[in-house]
């Protein structure tokens, strides 16, 4: 991987995206890049000074396309635009998404058709590198004509307003402008409508799911494993020659996964010969569970990556006699992939729900709600009421935005996408499966302990041994909120997967598929 990425010239994947929002890659225009913009940007001049009507340079907006702007105030016309479209409401959307969309903006007007001056996307790129983030308010789009309004308090800051936040401090934009030497913008014909025109608000919460969602699938398998290890179920449901009977993407994948994770495993090893015939769906349908949750997944990376490297202005200058005014702004294909990735992560909160009721009804050799001591202690009783709730909450979370469409702008936008609500909704989705993943690793740590002393594999090992790090066996009752707690932290900071990794690689497992990948 290198240290700089050429905006406008180079294919951008999602890795690489969070990449420079983490600071660990520059973006920087290059010189191909900069004549391609420097020429749009002269073609729109040569459209203003020919005085021929084209959207948004010398007409007004939306259904004020038929009114026509002077030559002298087609500059005025452009931050009056970010102005009047600045009408968010809510509260601020994560840092990171917002540096997001900014990468995302600079690589769809670095392609130079949008007639945008080099040195106004110098001043985002400066943003971006200071890590100075403006705030943007997270409801106010419906995700056609693009996320207006979130773009819209995005670029304020370029015009020396609205707020910005800096080494976490929430300040005036123009202040920090001031105290870095800098004046504001003055933008030019086309300028404000290639900043708000395009899906980068869309966008942006569809690149952080499919890292995110990336995740957890592979939790999903991981702790799936502990919680089959801890019921004593069986891995030959994983049989690579069933799964080529039924060969999807997803599907192998998660049975090869698995699989490898209990290979020669001493807990599998130990009842082969018993007289159980089959497991509940929960376990030995994990492959075909897991694995269409990843095969939607697989088309929401597609999906994003494709937009990431998309022009998503309007209108779309080729050159001063040939602009057309189309609909690359239209949230669509990213809204209708998010909401069925939506659904995708909510299923793997639903099964994980369900195993960790199995691990509380005292079958297969386990106590009732997995404590010695049921009666005076509840034991796991309750924590299986969180995750009941926030498969819930998933579930009233997974009506499909993209089905619904409320005409805007006079009727001149008589069909939007609500995008922004499906990207949203997903991460949402996420926030509760992680907390559903946490209380399913409780459960199947304390599970496994019931089988002691036989052990599993060494991946299996090295994550309940990380459990048993930050929560102790389960004895007597407590408040097991601080458990879930302490879990969720190890999900989200990365420990646990980092742990799996390394111990995989330390035995020489491959876990890995270049395929489902994000560079």
């Amino acid at each position: 991987m290198t240290n700089t990425f050429n905006y406008g010239s180079s294919h951008l994947t999602i890795g690489l995206c969070l990449d420079i929002a983490g600071g660990k890659v520059k973006g920087v225009i290059d010189a191909a890049a900069a004549g391609m913009i420097t020429a749009s940007w002269r073609e729109v001049e040569k459209i203003v000074h020919a005085q021929h009507p084209v959207y948004g340079i010398n007409t007004g907006f939306g259904p004020l396309c038929d009114t026509r702007i002077s030559e002298a105030d087609t500059s005025l016309l452009q931050s009056n635009l970010l102005k009047s479209h600045s009408v968010g409401v809510g509260n601020p959307i994560p840092q990171e998404i917002a540096k997001l969309m900014m990468i995302c903006k600079v690589q769809a007007l670095a392609q130079g058709f949008s007639g945008i001056a080099l040195a106004t996307l110098q001043r985002i790129i400066w943003h971006i590198d200071k890590d100075i983030i403006p705030i943007v308010p997270e409801k106010g789009s419906v995700g056609a004509s693009g996320d207006l309004a979130p773009l819209a308090h995005l670029f304020l800051p370029l015009l020396g307003l609205g707020e910005v936040y800096e080494n976490g401090e929430r300040l005036p934009a123009a202040k920090v402008l001031a105290a870095h030497g800098l004046q504001p913008l003055v933008l030019g014909p086309k300028e404000g409508l290639a900043l708000i025109n395009g899906t980068q608000f869309i966008l942006a919460f569809a690149l952080k799911a499919v890292q995110r969602l990336d995740d957890a699938l592979n939790r999903a398998d991981l702790i799936g494993a502990l919680s089959l290890e801890g019921l004593m179920g069986s891995a030959r449901p994983f049989d690579e020659r069933l799964h080529r009977l039924r060969p999807y993407k997803g599907t192998k994948l998660v049975a090869k996964r698995l699989h490898t994770l209990l290979k020669d495993s001493g807990i599998c090893n130990s009842h082969v010969n018993c007289d159980r015939v089959q497991d509940p769906y929960s376990l030995r349908c994990m492959p075909q569970v897991h694995g269409a949750s990843r095969n939607a997944w697989l088309h929401l990376k597609e999906l994003t990556e494709i937009e990431l490297n998309s022009v998503t202005d309007n209108p779309i200058v080729f050159n001063a006699d040939d602009t057309i005014s189309g609909g690359n702004f239209h949230g669509q294909p990213l809204a209708m992939v998010l909401d069925y990735a939506t659904i995708a992560a909510a299923e793997l909160g639903n099964i994980a729900d369900r195993r960790c009721y199995l691990m509380s009804e005292g079958r297969y050799g386990l106590p009732k709600l997995l404590t010695s001591n049921a009666g005076l202690h509840s034991g796991l009783m309750i924590p299986q009421y969180t995750t009941a709730a926030l498969v819930t909450e998933n579930k009233t979370l997974c009506f499909p935005a993209s089905a619904d469409s409320v005409p805007t702008s006079l009727g001149q936008e008589d069909h939007v996408s609500m995008g922004s609500i499906s990207g949203r909704k997903l991460n949402q989705v996420i926030d509760n499966l992680e907390y559903i993943q946490a209380i399913e690793l409780l459960y199947a740590a304390q599970a496994i302990d019931f089988r002691r002393p036989l052990k599993s594999t060494p991946v299996v090992e090295a994550c309940h041994a990380l459990v048993r790090e930050h929560v102790p066996h389960i004895d007597d009752d407590r408040i097991f909120a601080d458990d879930i707690n302490a879990l969720h932290k190890i999900i989200t900071d990365g420990s646990l997967l980092a742990t799996a990794n390394h111990t995989a690689t330390a035995h020489q497992i491959n876990l890995k598929d270049d395929e489902f990948g994000i560079y």
